[in-house]
């Protein structure tokens, strides 16, 4: 067995820092692949801990996939708070998406962009079977609720995630290929077995309820600071949800850098992905801990400089629904272009990819998603009482305006 180990370790220590943080905010999934090859009994049982759901009988008409080579997997974060003490929340009767991403990967492989969806966008969420047997209404409402719909009479996993991908799909066009959902308390573990994360925050955090609290700088948190770090909303910055996202990718990135700078014991090595297998579920159709291998292998030519992490475009639903203190709407034409630009296997972020020979297409038109009647906008604006998208308060810019960074920038960088 610490034959086995040493050779993953090894594998870790001379695969270059650029090549492993393309996973910084993916769950870590592209690690599980150290372990192919070290040995059947344990590559057996890191599979074993895999939970691998098969949701495509659930999600009825999909988006057309023009570009099969390339990959759009959703990351969900799992906000069950079976487990965890009371200070990250109590009263839930049923799981919801904490965190929400979409990780492109063109068929070229040369590049990368994960787009953060704001937990609090405002959408149509279509109709849904739930736990019991039932089709939930068509409704509007935030984002995550597309995965409490799904996981009502039972916090069924597979039911919530296929609210969720279908969610996305109608309000984006993008076909979704495979999907990796990551619980809390397995989020817990991952960092126990590192003995901890490193992060950087630009100013102090003072957060009573999780119980955080840092001076401005570097920390290695534990793993309930690390925790309370990524959930904390309320009580650092301008306490909104984007702001989190934000720390989320920048914490996500720190995790995978300490697996590849600091983790050099073996035995340590195997309790980390010990964790991360427990932690994740995956598609059936991903392939197992074999898929993942596979999609990682095709992965590890890509530099970090060029993946690029954003959060969609967004503003205040108050401005259209004053009463509507919490929630916000996609900015168009901003948010339709990035949709196209997954959709047609092409970068979004023309500012950090400016020199790929198909930005300009992404800026300078809007594709109707193929697989519904009319667009997302168009669909969310159908309600007059409830609009979701109007003219948006940037205009109408000639390309993608995005705020983004990569996957080697710090979050004290500015």
């Amino acid at each position: 067995m610490r034959s086995a180990l040493a050779k993953v370790a090894r594998w870790l220590r001379h695969w270059p820092r650029k090549k492993i943080l393309i996973w910084g905010c993916a769950s870590l999934a592209l690690l599980l692949v150290a372990v192919v090859g070290t040995g059947y009994l344990m590559l057996r049982h890191l599979n074993a801990n895999l939970q691998q759901d098969d949701i495509s009988g659930l999600l009825g008409d999909q988006p057309v996939n023009t570009h099969p080579q390339a990959e759009n997997i959703m990351v969900i974060g799992s906000d069950s708070r079976q487990g965890l003490s009371k200070e990250y929340g109590s009263g839930l009767v049923t799981d919801q998406s904490d965190t929400l991403m979409v990780i492109h990967i063109p068929a070229d492989r040369q590049w990368a962009e994960v787009m953060s969806i704001p937990r609090d966008s405002w959408v149509n969420i279509p109709a849904c079977e739930m736990g019991d047997g039932q089709l939930s209404a068509p409704t509007q409402g935030k984002i995550n609720e597309a995965y409490a719909i799904g996981n009502l009479d039972g916090n069924n996993t597979k039911l919530g995630v296929a609210c969720t991908v279908k969610t996305v799909e109608q309000e984006t066009g993008i076909y979704i290929n495979h999907f990796i959902v990551v619980n809390f308390t397995g989020f817990e573990d991952m960092v126990s077995a590192l003995g901890g994360v490193y992060e950087c925050n630009p100013t102090a955090i003072n957060d009573p309820n999780s119980g955080l609290h840092l001076a401005a700088g570097t920390h290695l948190l534990t793993p309930a600071q690390a925790l309370g770090y990524v959930r904390a909303r309320y009580t650092i910055g301008d306490g909104s949800d984007l702001e989190r996202i934000g720390r989320q990718q920048a914490f996500m990135s720190s995790l995978v850098s300490r697996v590849k700078g600091e983790l050099l014991d073996p035995v340590a090595i195997y309790n980390f992905l010990d964790a991360t297998t427990k932690a994740l579920t995956i598609d059936t159709q991903l392939g197992g801990i074999t898929g993942l291998y596979n999609l990682g292998q095709s992965l590890r030519s890509i530099p970090s400089s060029k993946i690029a992490f954003f959060t969609v475009p967004n503003y205040p639903r108050g401005e259209v629904v004053p009463s509507d203190t919490a929630n916000v709407l996609w900015t168009e034409p901003e948010d339709g272009r990035i949709f196209a630009s997954f959709r047609n296997d092409e970068p979004a972020s023309s500012t950090l990819f400016g020199s790929t020979s198909s930005t300009t297409a992404v800026s300078s038109q809007l594709v109707t998603p193929s697989a519904t009647a009319t667009s997302p906008a168009a669909d969310r604006s159908t309600a007059a009482a409830q609009p979701t998208v109007s003219a948006s308060p940037s205009g109408t810019a000639s390309s993608v305006a995005i705020q983004d960074r990569t996957a080697n920038q710090s979050i004290c960088a500015g």
